[in-house]
């Protein structure tokens, strides 16, 4: 089996990768390495590129028959979405109609598609599952449910079948170290954490203590890298063996609050984090997680990397030995 990823020198996109690769799928990797790294890349064919570009996918698709697209090929922050949405809407939904024209004029019949837990935006029945209302609340999460509504339209019109996957806070890291979380800047809370309590950053913001939760910190669903990458492989086998198109909420249903994650983290580790408490975040939801019933349902799949200690322990290992 043949398959592009776009993005797969980025961090979930090279976990896929390498995980694709180690099930034998013959894999070439596009990516612009502008915020991905060419030491992520393990295996397969890397080609320094945009999604975007219509001649190169033209070359792409005519030199090689591919079976099929993975497309991770996205910017990712909500805060910068809002400040810059014509950044946002051009490369996330514009960069994915050509990717996409560019599949149908190939031939290709399958896609999978790298959504997000922000097409659903506040929550009004938690877990959320699939049926959830899809009401984003900011530019970042619009276009997604654009993309995953560009997916529906091509499929009754071209048949191009397609598997979107909702996945909530990916975390951790390769069990090797080898590839890893490296943003640049970093966002994502669980690397805060490490790096606050290594001496590499300032002390960690807790953004409100007044929420109702268990200790007033926000609550949120984290899966592991390594799972979302096995999830990505069976949903592909799925809509190939079917012809269909799915849509998978991916979480371990399972919730943390900022501060479990930080008492986690100094448990595991036994280092401190230095942390200060703030206010809260304007738009962020007091509790967010997932149901992943149909992910397991239909697709076999089990988080099985995303209990809590693992997470933690495989981003520690990588933020020591990190080379990118």
């Amino acid at each position: 089996m043949n398959v592009l990823i776009t993005g797969g020198a980025g961090y979930i996109g090279s976990h896929c990768s390498r995980y694709f690769l180690e099930k034998g799928v013959d894999v070439t990797i596009l990516d612009d390495l502008s915020e991905g790294h060419r030491e992520a890349v393990k295996g397969g064919e890397l080609v320094v590129g945009d999604c975007g570009d219509g001649a190169l996918l033209d070359r792409l698709f005519s030199e090689k028959s591919y079976d099929a697209v993975v497309h991770f090929a996205a910017f990712t922050s909500v805060g910068e979405s809002v400040a810059e949405p014509r950044k946002y809407f051009h490369n996330n939904v514009e960069n994915m109609l050509t990717l996409l024209n560019a599949a149908v004029d190939h031939h290709i019949g399958y896609f999978v598609f790298s959504s997000s837990a922000a097409v659903f935006g506040e929550p009004v029945s938690l877990p959320i599952r699939e049926d959830h209302v899809l009401d984003p609340i900011n530019p970042y999460g619009e276009t997604k449910m654009i993309g995953e509504r560009m997916l529906a339209d091509y499929e009754r019109a071209y048949g191009l079948h397609s598997c979107s996957f909702r996945y909530f806070n990916a975390a951790g890291d390769s069990e090797d170290s080898s590839i890893g979380e490296s943003h640049h800047p970093e966002t994502h809370l669980i690397p805060l954490v490490i790096q606050a309590a290594l001496g590499k950053r300032p002390p960690l913001t807790v953004f409100g203590t007044d929420y109702d939760t268990r200790d007033g910190s926000c609550i949120r669903d984290y899966v592991h890298v390594e799972d979302l990458a096995s999830a990505h492989y069976l949903g592909l086998r799925y809509i190939m063996e079917h012809n269909v198109s799915e849509q998978f909420n991916l979480g371990s249903e399972t919730g943390f609050t900022v501060l479990e994650i930080i008492r986690a983290f100094e448990k595991v580790t036994g280092i401190a984090v230095p942390h200060t408490l703030g206010a809260r975040r304007a738009g962020d939801p007091a509790m967010l997680v997932a149901g992943n019933e149909k992910a397991k349902r239909l697709l076999g799949w089990e988080p099985a990397k995303s209990d809590l200690e693992t997470i933690l322990t495989d981003a520690y290992h990588w933020e020591m030995k990190r080379t990118y």
